[in-house]
Order: C-alpha cells, then sequence, then structure tokens
C-alpha cells in the first residue's frame, strides 16, 4: 500500500480557490474520509491526488515520491466513481477483467483474479450478467471489483454510495470498510454524508469554504470540534451552541435567566481563551444535557420527535437559540412547557465567538 503527502497543495479557477493551500498526510493502510458540504473542494482535493486534476501549486508526494505531475496511469491508483462508470455492453466479468487486460495480464492471470475478487465481492452468482440486469447495489459492488482487482497502491472513492437507496447504503458502508480491513488499502473516500464519514473513517478530514477546518478521529471531530463549523456540521442534531457573557466563572446566556457555573479547571483556559473579551459561545451535545425537574437550566418546549429507540426534544432558551436534548423516550411535554435540565460537565465545550475557535482546556501538572 502507500503514504499520501499533500504540501501546500491547491486548486485555483482564475483567482477563485477551488482548494485553498493545504498539508495533509495519509498514512499507509489507512482510511480517511473527506467531508464537507458541496462545494467545500473534497472532491477536487480528491481528483488531484489522482492526476484527473492539475494541481495550482503545491506537492504530491505517494510513498515519497513526487507524483505531482505524473499521469493517472502512472500514480497506481484506482478511482471509484458515483455511478459505477461501468461498460453497458460488457459482462460482468469482462468489467471485472477489463484493467488486467488494458496492463497486458495473461489470461490465467486475469482468470485467477476475477475470481478471487468475485467471491471476496459476493458476486459470482451474476458474473455472466450485463450491469443493466443488476441491481444498484450489485452495480457498485462490480464497480468496486473492477478497482480492486488491479491491487493499486491506493483506492479513492467519490461518494461511491450517493446513488443507492437508505437500505442498500448501510449494507454497503459495511462491505466497503470489510474490504478495506481485509486489503488494508489506503484508501481516500469522499461524502458529504457525516453517518458514512462516523461509521467509516480513521479520520476525518473536515472540509468548508475550500479549506481544512479539522482532521481527526470521528470521536474528536465529534466530542472535541476546532471550531464552530464544526460544531454544528457534525451531529445530528449538531451540537447545541449558545451565545452568553463570561464573567467569574459563570457563563450568564441570553433569553432565559440561565447562568451555567464553569468548572474550576476551565477558568484560566477561558481567560486566556477569550482574549480578556467576556463574549462566549456555550456548546454541548444533545446527549450531553438531561432532563431534571431540579435542573439548573431551563428552555420552553418548541417541538419533540421520535427518532426510533430515542426522542428528541426542542427546546427554545431565547428568541433565536432552540437547543435539543435527547432523551430514552419521548417526553409528553406540551409546546410552551417550561423544561428544566442539567448538562454534563465533562462534555461542555467553549467557543470564541470572535474567532470562532474552540478554546481547548489547559492540563496542569
Amino acid at each position: 500500500m502507500a503514504t499520501i503527502e499533500l504540501r501546500q497543495v491547491e486548486k485555483k479557477f482564475g483567482n477563485h480557490h477551488a482548494v485553498k493551500p493545504l498539508d495533509m498526510t495519509i498514512q499507509d493502510g489507512e482510511f480517511i474520509v473527506l467531508l464537507g458540504p458541496s462545494g467545500c473542494g473534497k472532491t477536487t482535493t480528491l481528483r488531484m491526488i489522482s492526476g484527473l486534476e492539475a494541481v495550482s501549486g503545491g506537492t504530491i508526494l505517494l510513498n515519497g515520491r513526487n507524483v505531482t505531475w505524473l499521469h493517472p496511469s502512472e500514480r497506481d491508483i484506482a478511482f471509484v466513481f458515483q455511478f459505477y462508470a461501468l461498460y453497458p455492453h460488457l459482462t460482468v466479468r469482462q468489467n471485472i477483467a477489463f484493467p488486467l487486460q488494458a496492463q497486458g495480464e495473461s489470461r490465467e492471470e486475469v482468470e485467477k483474479r476475477v475470481k478471487e475478487v468475485a467471491k471476496l465481492l459476493r458476486i459470482e452468482h451474476v458474473i455472466n450478467a450485463h450491469p443493466g440486469q443488476l441491481s444498484g447495489g450489485d452495480q457498485q459492488r462490480v464497480a468496486l471489483a473492477r478497482a480492486l482487482v488491479r491491487k493499486p497502491a491506493v483506492f479513492l472513492m467519490d461518494e461511491p454510495l450517493g446513488a443507492l437507496d437508505a437500505e442498500f447504503r448501510e449494507s454497503m458502508r459495511s462491505e466497503i470498510k470489510r474490504l478495506h480491513v481485509l486489503q488494508h488499502a489506503t484508501t481516500v473516500y469522499v461524502t458529504h454524508d457525516q453517518i458514512e464519514a462516523m461509521a467509516m473513517g480513521d479520520r476525518i478530514v473536515v472540509m468548508s469554504d475550500a479549506a481544512i477546518q479539522q482532521i481527526g478521529t470521528p470521536a474528536e471531530v465529534y466530542f472535541d470540534p476546532s471550531n464552530l463549523f464544526v460544531a454544528r456540521f457534525i451531529g445530528s442534531p449538531g451540537m447545541n451552541l449558545i451565545t452568553g457573557k463570561y464573567a467569574d466563572g459563570i457563563v450568564q446566556m441570553s433569553g432565559l435567566d440561565n447562568r451555567y457555573a464553569v468548572q474550576q479547571g476551565w477558568q484560566n483556559s477561558l481567560k486566556k481563551g477569550l482574549d480578556g473579551g467576556n463574549e462566549i459561545v456555550i456548546g454541548f451535545r444533545p446527549e450531553a444535557a438531561q432532563i431534571n425537574d431540579r435542573g439548573e437550566l431551563v428552555g420552553k418546549v418548541y417541538a419533540s420527535e421520535m427518532q426510533g429507540s430515542s426522542a428528541v426534544l426542542h427546546l427554545t432558551i431565547n428568541e433565536n437559540d432552540i437547543i435539543h436534548i435527547r432523551t430514552d423516550r419521548l417526553i409528553p411535554y406540551p409546546i410552551d412547557t417550561l423544561v428544566h435540565f442539567d448538562i454534563n460537565p465533562q462534555m461542555v465545550r467553549f467557543f470564541n465567538p470572535k474567532t470562532e475557535a474552540s478554546i481547548k482546556l489547559e492540563v496542569t501538572q
């Protein structure tokens, strides 16, 4: 497999940055997910790694070898597209065999590797069918098989599950992750679906506005977002973010008379992180709040919804902010009822509203 390094890689169209200069290292055998909204630069980054898009600046290294200006065929990379890109006039067997035949492999080697990858992806029963006769899930398996059969150094996948329905998406997520583990393949996977990203990635690269916002494990980007964008974007619903004023260890939230007492360990960090100001954003995930009749915080019921095994209660705390609390069951509170709650202090995060950056807790020795 391979290690991929991007050093100050960028893409410009005229004066517009599709991807601002970025640095990133993808380790050998790692499954990296590029996650972000449409237009953030994730697919352009993937295409620059593949060589399908020329860089405007910077260097791309594959196992230490400079491949920045090499043709895609010289990079030992396999690309899996969203819309399969199968040859409709060829059978499944012929589609899978095509890249090996193009490389001049012997008939015996082609047959051996086609059988191996068909068994691995469990498509032996459709090996003689044409793509038009297959379901979307089987067509995507064929597309994966065509990439796997080459045994490339790197797999690049551009929203490969985007055209599938929900049931197939779930099954194919596990298929792709299973293949990654079995093959120990260096994989770069693009998606706008955070469920896919959280379920599949060893690390997630969160992108917005043509730039990297955070690189971290699924747990890191979920529990310790680097800024307000990541906090809002990751999670369904996203992190609750409430503006307020900070002074003497107390956050006075806007709206209802909610006061949050900051733990002692945070106070020096907040003093430094706010740069002498007092405006602050306090953040916490929906599951960090617990309904409690004696809770120190209060909100007014705006709506509630069932989400299968859990429910989400939506509360207003001022004219602009609605917060979300995840509960084990549907709470039978009528609209406009006042609800008291507490927040798990271990799951509270703070942000500087001017820079939008998170404030990191300083660990004292």
